[in-house]
């Protein structure tokens, strides 16, 4: 009998055994039930593109069912007249064909004539048939003679009796009968589906069972990006069709509608469908051209199209719609195609967008999400860190000169380098050996040693001003490198060394001549003991220094001011960039207040006129302002959030909503103490960036950090997203805590949104006003498309 180890152990085995009979008998459900599902499949295609013309009927206040009845109507109508159209052409252009009998028959013989014609080879291949004839001749079959293999065998045909006209007109019915009772089937499932379409969702949803909310994302993520590749495939096609049907007719091909209609249609078809759509037309111009230029002028256009198609239109329309890797979209065909032929081929991509919004909002199926997704499977820090373990330094290289040409070293070694000696200092004493460690480290220093050569400094040969010093590990000094490497890239003369402490005379050796600031890097999450060693000694012999402890996994408990006085380092980063901006604080190079100030930004009297202009600042709009502030307050679930206008001078909160209690300290922030100068607001930062703004932590943050509005408030966080007109930005809906947090990509986004939604309102309340002309305005980022600023980003117009 198994112990529970040895069932522990063997779990895995049983759970991959099973996933795969359960994948088996999923195929074979697909395969054998492909009769029912392909039709029901289809119609659920069908719905999504249908579905938004219903719904555009329903908001006309049309019934449901009437609705449903003239969407399908109308499609059928679309069809049948498509379908009469090119009957049409088809009737044409057959009558048509035995004129192009004498040019096919000519182009024939003259190609017959060119291949008789002796050739290199041909002398070759009638010595090879003669010596082949000899052999045969001289060898005939064992027990058979000479006469008997030349005697020659008469060959009998059998003529097959012509089949009755009642046999020729079942046989075409039967041929008719499968499609047509496929189309019937389908069009009921279209019907019913959208007609309770409602309805099937929440059973999909009871089906389902779990996490409601997971369960509901994944459906209207299904449902937006296959309705969006749906659409998008259609347009796709048209500007595929039109152009060739145009191209055609111009070249003087017959049937060049004809010919276009298919070209569209066919494509919805992958890979095989262009190519099939091809040759009609190459055919047809083969035949009527008794020359060979239609042939080319046809084959031109139609690569023409397909390059154009390819590279630009189908890039530009679908963008990330599916969301799938070019190697899935191919195995997925493949797969459906073997599955439900044809019509599997069609469906593929939609099908396949299926299981990939299943495993990214599942857990249990988030296979389906790495093996399908275009997303890396393995995040850049990741990705180096790997390639730094397998000791593939030259494709580590790699990965960073595209970092650096795409965003710039500092950018680099924030986002990807730091991250991953993260990496490899949390595995430093659970799973990896010495070779991976000395791989990390080697490989490591060649790619600094790189980045240094083709961003050398611009510091020159000055006294270094700053010292970096690797604590503990050698990663430590890694770090501390790329930290003095990327200051030296501001102008700032800055140098590293390893804190040996261990040696005896590493303080007699140190030389400090010159420098303002010493940072000290740790990997370690304990590095306490060393460092209050380090600062002792350090202060001992040069007492005006300042100290900055880049402690890359401190605990929550060293985050604090009292932490910087045990430790005796006059500040604590957590980060990159945070370190920099705390050097150039001590540095006074960039910060030259305790606070970094609201900018001004260009042309601000313009902007400033556009707002009192518009009527935002009069009062009237103050119930709207209030009502988007309390529901940002509540979807982001934080005490307060504003809607603020930035004047010439301040800061006015013009809306206000949520609980506004501090953290643990029961008193309640008052938004009216917020209507601060200008220069203290952040608000103001995002008015002159035009920019998304994101500060996860206040305190943590130089340039915000003592500022003394935000201290008397307690705050901490603060994300801010602009609204405005014209090309002006007049204010900004912000949300605020008094507890450090985060916000992922898609609330930054929804943020964005909330934003746009106030300056819309604000337009739709004053849109009786005469609108003001504002001359010479300074440009800005366009309305509904303003970017997103970075965490932590440094504000332009400093």
């Amino acid at each position: 009998m198994r112990t529970p180890g040895e069932w522990a152990n063997a779990l895995p085995s049983v759970r991959l055994a099973m996933g795969l009979l359960a994948a088996g008998l999923i195929i074979c459900a697909l395969y054998f039930g492909r009769d029912i599902l392909m039709p029901l499949a289809l119609a659920f295609l069908l719905g999504f593109l249908l579905d938004p013309l219903v719904v555009r009927l329903r908001r006309m206040r049309i019934p449901r069912i009437v609705a449903v009845v003239i969407v399908v109507g109308l499609a059928l109508g679309a069809l049948g007249v498509a379908g009469a159209f090119l009957t049409s052409q088809v009737r044409s252009l057959s009558a048509q064909l035995p004129t192009y009998q004498a040019n096919i028959q000519t182009k024939v013989r003259n190609f017959r004539h060119s291949l008789e014609k002796p050739g290199m080879l041909d002398g070759a291949v009638r010595a090879i048939d003669t010596v082949k004839k000899e052999v045969e001749e001289a060898a005939p079959a064992a027990g058979q003679s000479v006469a008997d293999s030349n005697r020659r065998v008469q060959r009998v045909e059998v003529v097959a009796t012509p089949p009755s006209p009642l046999e020729r007109a079942s046989r075409g019915l039967t041929a008719v009968s499968g499609p047509l009772a496929q189309a019937g089937i389908v069009l009921v499932f279209v019907f019913l589906i959208l007609l309770d379409r409602q309805d099937l969702r929440d059973r999909l949803l009871r089906l389902v069972g779990g996490n409601l909310h997971r369960t509901t994302d994944a459906m209207d993520e299904a449902g937006e990006r296959i309705g969006k590749y749906l659409i998008m495939q259609l347009l796709v096609n048209l500007s595929y069709g039109f152009p060739m049907a145009a191209g055609l007719w111009l070249i003087g091909v017959p049937g060049a509608a004809l010919w276009g209609a298919l070209a569209a249609v066919l494509r919805f078809l992958p890979y095989i469908g262009p190519m099939i759509s091809a040759v009609f037309p190459l055919a047809l111009a083969f035949a009527v051209d008794p020359g060979w230029s239609m042939v080319l002028w046809t084959l031109g256009l139609i690569l023409t199209l397909e390059l154009v198609s390819n590279n630009v239109i189908e890039p530009w329309m679908y963008g990330a719609s599916t969301g799938l890797s070019a190697m899935s979209l191919i195995v997925s065909a493949t797969f459906w195609a073997a599955i439900w032929g044809p019509m599997g081929l069609v469906m593929s991509t939609p099908l396949t967008v299926c299981l990939l919004v299943i495993g990214r909002h599942l857990p249990q199926l988030k296979f389906f999400d790495v093996l399908l997704g275009s997303q890396a499977a393995l995040d850049l820090p990741t990705r180096l860190y790997q390639r730094l373990l397998a000791g593939d330094v030259e494709e580590a290289i790699e990965l960073a000169a595209q970092r650096v040409e795409a965003e710039s070293v500092d950018s680099f070694y924030h986002h990807v380098a730091i991250p991953a000696l993260r990496l490899a200092s949390s595995d430093h004493d659970r799973v990896s050996t010495a070779e991976h460690r000395h791989r990390v480290v080697t490989g490591t220093d060649r790619l600094i040693e790189e980045l240094r050569d083709l961003h050398p400094s611009t510091a020159g040969s000055r006294m270094p001003r700053v010292i970096f010093l690797g604590g503990k590990w050698e990663i430590d000094t890694l770090a501390a490198r790329m930290l003095s490497h990327g200051l030296s890239l501001s102008g700032v003369a800055a140098d590293h060394r390893a804190a040996d402490i261990g040696a005896a005379d590493f303080f007699s050796r140190l030389d400090l001549a010159g420098a303002k600031v010493v940072c000290l890097s740790h990997f370690s999450p304990e590095p306490q003991t060393q460092v209050r060693y380090l600062c002792r000694r350090l202060r001992k012999r040069w007492p005006d220094l300042h100290i900055v402890l880049s402690a890359w996994n401190a605990p929550p408990e060293l985050l604090d001011q009292a932490a910087c006085q045990s430790l005796g380092v006059d500040a604590i980063a957590v980060s990159y960039e945070e370190t920099q901006l705390r050097l150039n604080h001590y540095l006074g190079t960039e910060l030259d207040a305790t606070y970094l100030p609201a900018p001004i930004p260009a042309a601000d009297f313009d902007r400033v006129r556009a707002l009192r202009a518009s009527g935002a600042l009069d009062g009237k709009a103050r119930a709207q302002f209030d009502s988007a502030a309390k529901r940002a307050a509540d979807i982001f679930d934080v005490p307060l959030a504003l809607v603020t206008l930035i004047d010439d001078e301040t800061q006015i909160v013009c809306g206000a909503g949520g609980s506004g209690e501090g953290a643990g300290k029961g008193a309640a922030i008052e938004p009216s103490s917020l209507s601060i100068p200008r220069s203290l607001s952040m608000c103001g930062h995002v008015v002159a960036s035009g920019q998304t703004l994101v500060v996860e932590d206040i305190a943590r943050d130089p340039r915000f950090a003592n500022n003394p509005a935000l201290q008397a408030n307690g705050l901490r966080f603060y994300a801010g997203a602009p609204f405005g007109e014209s090309g002006h930005v007049f204010g900004t809906l912000c949300i605020l805590d008094t507890r450090p947090r985060s916000l992922s990509e898609s609330e930054i986004r929804l943020l964005v949104t909330m934003a746009q939604d106030v300056g819309n309102s604000l337009r739709l309340g004053r849109s009786q006003l005469k609108p003001v002309e504002v001359q010479d305005a300074a440009p800005a980022p366009p309305e509904g498309d303003l970017p997103s600023a970075t965490v932590g980003q440094l504000v332009p117009g400093r």
